[in-house]
């Protein structure tokens, strides 16, 4: 029987952070995140997205942007296919004196930036040399919409504030996650009362955010070349299977297509 999986191609770039990722795929996308931004050119089809910015419709021609830590999915119009190019890049490509900045716009139709988009791919794609893709990155990401600097998430205020970010960072270090009950416990709230604070503030209950931060983690320990059992277990993943299951619906690919995008 054919695989179901839908059809996607990843591969590293000669710039370092710098991804390549193009689909064609009718994949109806979980809500989820990414640890990089991305900037993408829809090719065909369009595709609906409840993005943390708002609801969203993307069509062909059109720009799409997601930033770190965005909570999104993707979803086809009609159920039909649709194609996208996208660039993935990690915090790195942004020296020091300049923080990362915070797309505005989760689409924009803007042929300029599109014929920009489509140039740093092709140069990508092509096998193109760092330099020539920091110059192609520079025009693009010039002409991008952007803040200066990525805001602070919004949480609320005081000690519900600080209880909520202090959760938060129990859930992200890698470690078995608590229990809802002692989460609640630590935040001087009720089971209900958390959950509903904690998904407020950064757009998933605690254990999908939990989740995203172990993809997170595995992607960053595949791109270092790490093998995908190792991957799983450093990652948080019980096994390799629930990794890959992980991957299949949140990414559309597996972590061994992931793994092997620069062979």
């Amino acid at each position: 029987m054919a695989s179901a999986l839908p059809e996607f191609t990843v591969r590293p770039s000669a710039l370092a952070g710098l991804t390549l990722v193009a689909a064609h795929t009718s994949w109806r996308f979980a809500r989820h995140t990414h640890a990089v931004h991305g900037i993408g050119l829809i090719d065909a089809g369009d595709q609906t997205s409840a993005s943390g910015r708002g609801p969203v419709q993307a069509l062909r021609g059109e720009v799409i942007t997601v930033n770190p830590g965005e909570v999104h999915d993707g979803v086809p119009m009609q159920g039909k296919k649709r194609q996208w190019r996208m660039l993935n890049l990690e915090s790195s490509l942004w020296n020091q004196e300049r923080p990362a900045p915070e797309w505005t716009l989760p689409v924009l139709r803007d042929a300029r930036l599109a014929a920009l988009l489509e140039a740093a791919f092709a140069c990508a794609a092509r096998g193109g040399d760092a330099l020539a893709l920091e110059e192609h990155l520079a025009a693009l990401l010039h002409h991008a919409p952007s803040t200066a600097a990525r805001p602070a998430p919004r949480v609320a205020g005081g000690a519900a504030s600080r209880a909520l970010l202090r959760a938060r960072e129990r859930l992200a270090d890698g470690a078995p996650p608590p229990s809802l009950a002692e989460l609640a416990r630590g935040a001087g709230l009720g089971r209900y009362a958390f959950l509903r604070a904690f998904a407020a503030a950064f757009g998933l209950p605690p254990h999908a955010w939990a989740q995203q931060q172990r993809l997170a983690r595995a992607e960053a320990l595949l791109a270092r070349g790490a093998a995908l059992a190792d991957a799983a277990a450093a990652s948080g993943f019980a096994d390799q299977s629930h990794m890959t299951r992980a991957f299949r619906r949140f990414r559309g690919y597996t972590p061994g297509q992931y793994a092997a995008r620069g062979r």
